[in-house]
């Protein structure tokens, strides 16, 4: 059965190595990575692709398993999201040159574009990101290279015919993809076209395959703070105030470099969605043409009306 999908975001959609990736715009490239959840999709960069098109070249990159990307059923791991992180950072330099790929990746996705940074530092220029998981709490996370935070069972439980269809089906209802959102956005109000779109990716076939080795726990690395401690590029982090992905306690364990930045907006899990003028001046400012030493910012929803 053929994927039925309407384009995510606006731009040519171009096909490669299993990956799908939608291109626009002319300059320094940029790539944004969504996240990985039930209903995720490229869609979710929607409003970053839509500003950045106009002075530079962007990517908005569908991961294994969700959009146009291969969905087949596979081990969905870290290892396979962040080797698609590097394909499509060769695909990028065959198609803007030999430079620094500056990029901004939302929740999950922060994990893997971060591998691949760390892995490839000299491809990879500026980073964003937002939402970040694996920064809850206090606990460290550490472990060998690897090793995920995988339920032993749970994912062949999951994945058992008379449970699979489902489990799936029960966690995609619409009313379930809607709560979801609030509690991404922290509100009763988010945004419909986005939410439209959610409810679309998840009819597709094999939507459910990266999903379910998601509830698994096996795409969340749990050496991700040596990850991140470990990266050499500029990176800005940015969050809100509401809803789900607000706890960032485990931020002090790995941002010791003052080449990290932080930006607190006064939104829910989404903020390039509720404010993006905001988002993208305080980006451009402190990501890609900020100068001097890194500080933590506390910047307040007010300042969409600056």
């Amino acid at each position: 059965m053929e994927n039925s999908l309407a384009p995510a975001v606006s731009g040519q959609r171009v096909p490669f190595n299993g990956l799908s990736c939608y291109v626009a715009g002319h300059g320094a490239p940029l790539l944004l990575v969504h996240s990985v959840n039930v209903a995720a999709s490229a869609a979710e960069m929607r409003p970053l692709f839509d500003h950045y098109r106009s002075h530079r070249t962007v990517f908005a990159l569908d991961l294994p398993g969700f959009g146009f990307s291969d969905r087949s059923e596979r081990d969905y791991t870290p290892r396979l999201m962040t080797d698609a992180m590097h394909t499509t950072a060769a695909f990028i330099r065959r198609v803007c040159g030999a430079q620094p790929i500056d990029a901004i990746a939302l929740s999950l996705g922060c994990e893997f574009l971060a591998r691949a940074a760390y892995e490839a530092p000299a491809q990879f220029g500026r980073l964003g990101f937002i939402s970040p998981t694996g920064l809850d709490g206090r606990t460290e996370r550490r472990a060998p290279t690897g090793q995920t935070r995988e339920m032993p069972g749970l994912h062949l439980l999951l994945r058992q015919p008379l449970w699979a269809g489902w489990i799936y089906h029960q966690l995609t209802r619409p009313k379930v993809v809607r709560s979801a959102l609030q509690r991404a956005f922290g509100q009763a109000l988010i945004d419909e076209a986005l939410y439209a779109y959610a409810v679309a990716t998840t009819r597709q076939p094999g939507a459910r395959h990266a999903p379910l080795h998601l509830l698994a726990g096996k795409l969340f690395s749990e050496d991700i703070h040596r990850v991140y401690d470990g990266l050499r590029q500029p990176v800005w982090l940015s969050h809100g105030e509401r809803g789900d992905f607000t706890d960032y306690r485990a931020l002090d364990l790995v941002a010791t470099s003052s080449r990290w930045k932080h930006t607190v907006f006064r939104t829910g899990a989404l903020p390039h969605f509720e404010v993006p003028q905001a988002f993208c001046r305080v980006c451009d400012e402190l990501l890609f043409n900020g100068r001097g030493r890194a500080t933590r910012l506390d910047v307040l929803a007010a300042a969409s009306s600056r």
